[in-house]
């Protein structure tokens, strides 16, 4: 690790806001798991986990708009965490926390119907389709996911990506998942969730700003025993 990837990570084990399993404890079954309503937040408010987060600024975004909701903001780089972590104190905000983990291991960190939405926003689509399997709609994905989100829980999918929103209408439809709402341009639309319209993030706005498109849809997993 180089000095500067350690110092970032010395100052994540600084904040109580920033959660970062190590390995061996993460695969001996890591307390997170089943904790999140009784440990962690210490309520049993809904749970809404942001994937591949960044700094979490989505999850930012909504901690402040529902404080009655908890969030927790993955991802596996330490010094985005970090920058939502102090953005999240500054604000004084109690119901947002980050968790440095892949994203393979979510099934360790969270329980059986624990988490009640996914936000994936604005993944890497990764446009070589020998890497299809890195995208976060993949099929490995959704199992895993799928294992961890309550029956009738929501995904939703927020993308600038032509090649990633189409990737994961047909990973829906190959799976017999249940599609709710899709629209290759979001702010076309006048019926759109307004939370995916209303919070956007700093590089969102840029994009938009040159004229990019967004895409977004929402879906539910049809669970294997009932397909």
């Amino acid at each position: 690790m180089g000095k500067n990837k350690l110092k970032k990570y010395e100052q994540t084990l600084q904040y109580s806001n920033i959660l970062q399993p190590d390995k061996q404890s993460l695969f001996n079954g890591y307390e997170l798991k089943g904790q999140w309503r009784t440990n962690i937040f210490e309520n049993n408010h809904p749970l809404i986990v942001e994937l591949g987060a960044g700094k979490g600024e989505t999850s930012l975004m909504m901690a402040q708009k529902y404080p009655e909701v908890n969030f927790v903001a993955i991802d596996i780089k330490g010094d985005r965490l970090l920058k939502g972590a102090r953005e999240a104190i500054e604000l004084g905000l109690e119901n947002i926390v980050f968790l440095r983990m892949q994203i393979e291991h979510i099934t360790y960190a969270f329980e059986k119907e624990e988490v009640d939405e996914f936000w994936i926003t604005f993944p890497d689509p990764f446009p070589k389709e020998r890497r299809a399997k890195k995208r976060m709609t993949s099929s490995r994905f959704l199992e895993l996911y799928e294992q961890v989100l309550r029956p009738d829980g929501l995904l939703h999918l927020k993308t600038d990506s032509t090649l990633m929103y189409e990737f994961t209408l047909e990973t829906i439809e190959e799976l017999n998942h249940e599609l709710v709402y899709s629209t290759a341009d979001l702010y076309n639309e006048t019926d759109a969730n307004p939370d995916a319209t209303q919070l956007q993030t700093f590089y969102e706005r840029r994009w938009l700003e040159e004229g990019r498109i967004i895409k977004y849809l929402q879906f539910k997993f049809n669970h294997q025993d009932e397909r």
